[in-house]
């Protein structure tokens, strides 16, 4: 596997430099390496839908949370019930296995729901960013009168 240096981040990401440690363990990580698998789509401006293909589990077998903006999505099969121990798979393609998938959410994204839907488990996202945070226009000028006032 190809690995990749990102020191040249270490030293132009001021203040960024978690972002540059997500990205490092991303390249180091392969644990549960495509299973489930999910889609991240853009639904609007600032909305997001995270879309795992979660076949098999039912909705109290599912667990959704978020811990310091780390979205986590785990399953955990029940017991096998006697009826599939009974059976004999001649193949069994159907994956039924516990796991865990992380995402890493951005600051301001906020969780607005999550639905199970024919094997497919959405959790849609938006991006509320606070007024005090939004970009501001600053206007080049006079010094205000006050200040001429006290220059006199």
């Amino acid at each position: 596997m190809k690995t990749f240096d990102f020191t040249p981040l270490y030293r132009s990401f001021i203040g960024f430099d978690h972002l540059a440690n997500m990205m490092d363990a991303a390249a180091r990580s392969d644990k549960s390496a495509g299973y489930p698998p999910y889609n991240i789509e853009l639904t609007d401006e600032d909305k997001y839908r995270i879309t795992l293909a979660v076949a098999g589990f039912a909705e109290d077998e599912l667990d959704i949370n978020l811990e310091n903006n780390t979205l986590t999505v785990t399953g955990k099969k029940a017991k096998a019930d006697s009826e599939d121990t009974e059976k004999r798979f001649i193949y069994k393609g159907i994956s039924a296995r516990n796991f865990e998938r992380k995402f890493q959410l951005s600051d301001h994204i906020k969780v607005s729901s999550a639905e199970l839907e024919q094997g497919l488990l959405h959790i849609d996202l938006y991006r509320e960013v606070p007024e005090a945070l939004k970009p501001k226009s600053i206007p080049i000028g006079v010094k205000k009168s006050q200040d001429l006032l006290e220059n006199k």
